[in-house]
């Protein structure tokens, strides 16, 4: 590699520059986040939808690429993809942190209703099916209505639902398709001819 100070930053590849960076060359910090700030916050913004968190993790990303830059490897991927799979995993890890805390069945259903838009007197005609789909949530086994509500109301994937819960995968999915069977069952919850 050409020595840093020979040549302009800005005409280094993205692998001199990542090398220059891992020895601390402030103006190759500079030309590589010039170079990546844009990708990097594009992919940000994309995956997060607020401007301003957007920013946040771009900087962060910036900042762990300088701080790994050391340990790029080029057989592994491109500059590109290794800083954009960076600012991918800071985006992620922030919106899991994001997510609500998991509530208690009944608490959730009440919050739902009690914040809905609809007029008062639909939520009383709709009060009775929460009220019947709390009393067939409640005849779940635990573990069956834990799995169910973290997958149904609040949207995590069976795999979330196996690390929250400290369980294998297998049953987790086993615990959320036999809850959701006997919900579906459960005569309080059946239809009503029309």
């Amino acid at each position: 590699m050409p020595s840093f100070d020979d040549s302009p930053a800005p005409s280094l590849s993205d692998e001199a520059l990542v090398a220059a960076m891992a020895e601390r060359h402030d103006a190759a910090t500079v030309a590589f986040v010039r170079r990546y700030q844009r990708r990097v916050y594009g992919l940000a913004r994309a995956l997060v939808n607020d401007a301003g968190v957007a920013e946040e993790i771009a900087q962060e990303s910036l900042v762990k690429a300088w701080r790994y830059a050391s340990t790029y490897d080029p057989r592994r991927a491109s500059v590109e993809r290794w800083v954009l799979t960076i600012t991918r995993r800071v985006a992620i890890d922030y919106l899991r942190r994001r997510r609500a805390d998991p509530r208690d069945p009944v608490e959730f259903l009440n919050v739902a209703v009690a914040s809905s838009d609809v007029p008062f007197d639909e939520r009383v005609e709709h009060g009775d099916l929460r009220d019947r789909l709390q009393a067939a949530l409640l005849d779940l086994p635990e573990e069956q209505r834990r799995a169910v509500v973290l997958a149904s109301l609040h949207g995590r994937t069976a795999a979330e639902v196996a690390d929250l819960e400290g369980i294998p995968l297998g049953t987790s999915k086993t615990r959320i398709r036999n809850g959701l069977l006997k919900l579906r069952a459960h005569p309080l919850l059946e239809k009503e001819p029309q």
